[in-house]
């Protein structure tokens, strides 16, 4: 069996930043082929180490990373996508750590080859920073991350009859992830209704691409009940509610 490598180069989005000892952070960050990692960024907390300001939170850098006993430890770092648009809104910054928590719950720490989802993050960095709408990015990210987690949700059949479902509101099941038709809704516990409209734009979420979901002007009262179904959905996976969901729901009032 081959021995591990030493030392790699490799893109790394930072999810989390925490101080550590006297002068370090301990960093943890999303790769495309290692998964996430916790590493340590030595001296990054002084003024005058060639770290600082390159291992900010929800940023991209190239890092170069050597094997430690412990922890890995970050040798060289550079920023390649600052995001600054994340750090100077609140509310799009609120949108960030939402994401980077919900990757964080979804993931464990040291999971091989993530393309896909380094992909989808970096992206979703990226639109939660220019974008007109970033709660709709948000929705999208939701929709996709469901995707690569393997949690698809079934939005085109009844998943009790396995039918195809009719253009009229229907149930979404938590517990069996996805729509139930009306005559079927007394069949189970955790349903919730779930409008035509909202179906709807979920299904376009779910087929299209992102720039096709980006042009919808979307009103307050339909992202609320998206928003409702997709987090009852999630907290329900996860079995557990999100740190972010509240102080995100504190800045919109």
């Amino acid at each position: 069996m081959p021995r591990p490598e030493r030392a790699f180069r490799t893109p790394a989005i930072i999810l989390k930043r925490r101080d550590f000892g006297e002068a370090d952070r301990l960093l943890t960050i999303l790769t495309p082929e290692y998964g996430k990692l916790d590493v340590i960024a030595k001296g990054a907390r002084k003024p005058t180490s060639h770290k600082t300001g390159h291992v900010e939170l929800f940023t991209r850098a190239d890092m170069l990373i050597h094997r430690g006993r412990d922890l890995d430890i970050v040798v060289q770092a550079e920023m390649t996508a600052p995001y600054l648009g994340i750090r100077e809104d609140l509310q799009r910054g609120a949108y960030a750590s939402y994401a980077a928590e919900l990757l964080d719950r979804f993931f464990s720490a040291g999971e091989d080859d993530h393309n896909d989802i380094f992909q989808l993050v970096d992206e979703t960095l990226y639109r939660l920073c220019h974008d007109d709408d970033p709660r709709l990015a948000v929705r999208y990210y939701e929709m996709r991350l469901l995707d690569l987690v393997g949690f698809r949700p079934e939005l085109t059949e009844c998943v009790v009859s396995r039918e195809s479902i009719q253009p009229e509101d229907q149930f979404f099941s938590y517990a069996l992830g996805g729509v139930v038709s009306p005559q079927y809704g007394h069949e189970g516990t955790s349903l919730v209704p779930i409008p035509m409209v909202t179906l709807k734009l979920l299904r376009h979420m779910q087929r299209s691409p992102y720039s096709h979901v980006k042009t919808l002007h979307i009103t307050t009262a339909l992202h609320d009940d998206a928003e409702r179904v997709l987090l009852g959905y999630i907290t329900f996976l996860l079995e557990r509610k999100l740190q972010s969901v509240d102080f995100i729901r504190r800045i919109r009032t």
